[in-house]
């Protein structure tokens, strides 16, 4: 985010997010590879070259401070504009008021940035504020090509409101205000429509929307038709002062990858995005680094180990360990950071590689979260300054507590998509000595042995 000079065009983000949410409950809070929905919108937000400052408009404290943790200001809305009718325009114009009269400044662009599409990049963001800033639009709005067939039912929406085929509108961009949540109202009207046509489809059945159902041109023969991502918003302040919504003069379409376009509505949603979080955000987060933590602990089971277990006649269990991860280990202690084993596994076996270690153990535990969370309040470290590795879902309720969530390459799918990390090795392999190999750097071979 560029230092904001006189000689900078103003471009205020302004994130909505409520803290009521009945499909998912305190859904701006849940993570998404490891990371609150709304922490990563402001992430993107601030990553973006022409965005001079960010701002989160809620209604909720703990999406307040989150906010706050993650580098955005933070404008507390009041109750009528909280509610399921507010729309996201009346938020945006409320937050963009208060930061003017707080900074004394005025805003020349706005955007809108929905937190409920986890996958939203810094590059769209960029884009929509370039559109506006630059490149003389009123309006911006990111879209993801889309080639389907649009149909509905008689009796689910007007056939006049239809559009003839070759004529399709950037789907789902209508003008009107729509409730704090996603892409706003449905397709209008297209210049290709012909109500004698409309008024001659049979009175039930289907229908085509973006196409004559009775031809069937090819993919390479129709226009491109785009549809509204509902991320990422840019409008001229004045002009949205003016009209009131998001849509106005000249809107330009700022093209994302069809990909990365999910909207987190239910819990499905918040499934599918913590599956594809592994995938998406590959490349993307960045890697934790020894100014990042100050803790790491470690799960034993399928992250020390490969999570399988030899048994002898005489029902004794032996593991395998990577020699490697030994000098991960040690690596890590030698450069001060504070380290423990933690796990539900009562075998001693447990014990006695934190002994071979020469690091304090926690084993044969329940609830692996609590007695995380009293470690942490014992040791004096903030629970966002801790590292966690794990493999499993009983891992889960300790990856919540955490800053940096790791899960190693071997993990359970549901665990993966809700890491911060993703080794590239898997449990018992060497992951613990790849993660070392974070967070020192070069200078984990330079320390002694």
């Amino acid at each position: 985010m560029p230092e904001s000079t006189a000689a900078v065009r103003r471009v205020l983000a302004v994130i909505p997010a409520r803290g009521g949410s009945k499909g998912v409950p305190a859904k701006n809070l849940a993570p998404v590879g490891g990371v609150p929905l709304v922490a990563r919108a402001v992430r993107e937000c601030r990553a973006a070259r022409h965005v001079t400052d960010v701002v989160v408009s809620t209604d909720d404290a703990a999406i307040a401070e989150t906010a706050r943790q993650a580098g955005a200001e933070v404008v507390l809305r009041p109750a009528d504009l909280a509610g399921d009718t507010a729309t996201s325009e009346a938020a945006v114009l409320h937050a963009l008021d208060a930061h003017e009269a707080l900074h004394g400044a005025r805003v020349d662009v706005v955007l809108l940035v929905q937190c409920t599409s986890p996958f939203l990049t810094r590059e769209d963001v960029d884009g929509v504020a370039a559109a506006v800033a630059d490149g003389g639009a009123d309006t911006a709005v990111t879209v993801a090509p889309f080639h389907g067939f649009l149909w509905r039912d008689a009796g689910t929406g007007a056939p006049g409101a239809d559009v003839a085929a070759g004529h399709g509108p950037v789907l789902g961009a209508g003008a009107a205000s729509a409730p704090d949540r996603g892409t706003g109202t449905g397709a209008p009207s297209g210049p290709g429509d012909d109500p004698a046509a409309a008024r001659a489809e049979p009175a039930a059945g289907g229908h085509g929307v973006n196409h004559d159902k009775s031809f069937r041109p090819r993919r390479q023969d129709r226009p491109q038709d785009f549809l509204e991502t509902g991320a990422a918003y840019a409008m001229d302040a004045a002009g949205l002062r003016e009209h009131g919504h998001r849509f106005f003069g000249r809107t330009d379409l700022v093209r994302t990858d069809p990909a990365r376009v999910l909207e987190v509505d239910d819990p499905h949603d918040l499934a599918r995005a913590r599956a594809l979080a592994p995938l998406l955000d590959a490349g993307r987060t960045g890697l934790p680094t020894a100014d990042d933590i100050d803790a790491v602990v470690l799960d034993f089971d399928g992250t020390q180990t490969d999570d399988r277990v030899l048994i002898d006649a005489d029902g004794r269990e032996f593991v395998s360990v990577h020699r490697g991860d030994g000098l991960g280990v040690a690596a890590l202690r030698r450069g001060g950071l504070k380290l423990l084993i933690l796990s539900t596994e009562q075998n001693p076996v447990v014990a006695a590689r934190a002994r071979k270690l020469k690091i304090p153990v926690l084993h044969g535990v329940d609830r692996k979260d609590l007695a995380l969370k009293q470690w942490c309040e014992e040791q004096g470290i903030a629970p966002e300054r801790v590292l966690y590795v794990g493999n499993d879902v009983n891992d889960l309720p300790c990856f919540a507590l955490v800053g940096w969530p790791v899960a190693v390459a071997s993990a359970h799918d549901a665990v993966r998509g809700a890491a911060r990390a993703v080794t590239t090795l898997p449990g018992g392999d060497g992951a613990v000595r790849e993660i070392a190999g974070w967070i020192l750097g070069p200078s984990l071979d330079s320390l002694p042995q």
